[in-house]
């Protein structure tokens, strides 16, 4: 129970990564406050229902968490029912591919907006709760394409490298007030954003891996439980942890 009576935020909790590590953190004993934009309820009542096995209180909250309203009632929501936020985990994100040359501005928008502003607003309205408390763990979902870039997947590359800028200057402000901020940067994972990559990407893919197939979700998720928990994360900050299949060394 390493996270035991820890109120934890995670974006995009719904499926892939971001619902791994809610079931991660709800065995570690957290109370979970969810977001996502489209899940049919049947399938959050089925989550929920597996989270508050462990004995977790759980709550969910719908919007798009790109949006400034979304991000104000979350953070509300989450205050009114639990009283304090530990460990925010920003896990929303898509995946889409287009060559530069074919881009649209739109497209590129879209990225910046789910990949890379909803980080900074989460993040930006969690903070003096955590300053006030004196703690916090800030978590978040970046990728190795971050690192090394990727073809046709310049805009999420880019995005993605912007969370990982972001949260080691968030770590140069935070550290002070007793709150860290770190990245996770998977490799390639089997989750739905990846299932709709080109087949031949992936094929491609697979040949450059050192580890050569993708992880799965179960297999990034304890990193998530290594950095929020307590001593296990306590000295990590600004840091970008790799679970990649080797795609990245450093």
């Amino acid at each position: 129970m390493k996270l035991k009576d820890k109120v934890a935020i995670i974006t995009g909790a719904s499926k892939g990564i971001g619902k791994a590590i809610a079931i991660a953190f709800a065995r570690e004993g957290a109370h979970l406050s969810l977001n996502f934009l489209q899940q049919p309820e049947d399938e959050v009542k089925k989550l929920t229902d597996e989270l508050q096995s462990f004995g977790s209180r759980v709550i969910t909250v719908r919007g798009d968490i790109s949006k400034e309203e979304t991000v104000k009632h979350l953070v509300e929501q989450t205050l009114n029912t639990f009283g304090k936020i530990d460990i925010l985990v920003n896990n929303a994100g898509i995946l889409t591919q287009s060559l530069i040359q074919d881009m649209t501005v739109e497209t590129w928008d879209r990225m910046m907006e789910i990949d890379l502003r909803s980080v900074f607003l989460t993040t930006r309205y969690v903070v003096p709760h955590m300053i006030e408390q004196k703690s916090g763990r800030i978590i978040n979902i970046a990728t190795q394409l971050g690192q090394k870039g990727g073809v046709e997947l310049s805009h999420y590359a880019a995005a993605k490298a912007g969370v990982i800028g972001f949260t080691k200057s968030i770590a140069l402000e935070l550290g002070k007030y007793g709150i860290t901020a770190n990245c996770i940067a998977p490799g390639p994972i089997e989750t739905d954003l990846v299932a709709d990559i080109d087949p031949e990407w992936k094929k491609n893919k697979k040949k450059e891996l050192a580890i050569p197939r993708f992880g799965k979700v179960e297999e990034v998720a304890p990193t998530a439980v290594l950095l929020a928990a307590d001593p296990d994360g306590n000295i990590y900050t600004g840091q970008t942890l790799g679970p990649n299949s080797g795609d990245v060394m450093i």
